[in-house]
C-alpha cells in the first residue's frame, strides 16, 4: 500500500535550500518512502520527538512521523546533522 508523503512548509523551505547534490538524493529517499515508510537503517526517535523517525542521508537528517492509519507520512525537518535536533 502507498503512502502520501506530505511536506511541512518549515521542511518545504529547508528542502530548497539544499545544496543540488544532497537535493537529488533527497528526492530520491522522499519517493521510496511512499512505498516503505520503515526502510532499513531508519530510527525511531526518543525523547522530545518520540513520535518521529529519523532517515540518514549522509550528513542530513529527514525528520517524519508516519500516520498508519491514513497512510500519510509527514516530513517536519531537512537539516544537516549537526543542526537538525536544535
Amino acid at each position: 500500500m502507498r503512502y502520501v508523503v506530505l511536506l511541512e512548509s518549515r521542511a518545504e523551505k529547508e528542502l530548497k535550500s539544499l545544496p543540488q547534490g544532497v537535493l537529488k538524493r533527497v528526492d530520491i529517499k522522499l519517493q521510496a518512502l511512499s512505498l516503505n515508510p520503515r526502510p532499513r537503517g531508519v530510527t525511531k526517535l526518543k525523547g522530545k520527538e518520540s513520535e518521529g523517525w529519523r532517515l540518514r542521508i549522509g550528513d542530513y537528517r529527514l525528520l517524519y512521523q508516519i500516520d498508519d492509519k491514513d497512510n500519510v507520512v509527514r516530513i517536519y525537518r531537512i537539516k544537516h546533522r549537526r543542526e537538525v535536533y536544535r
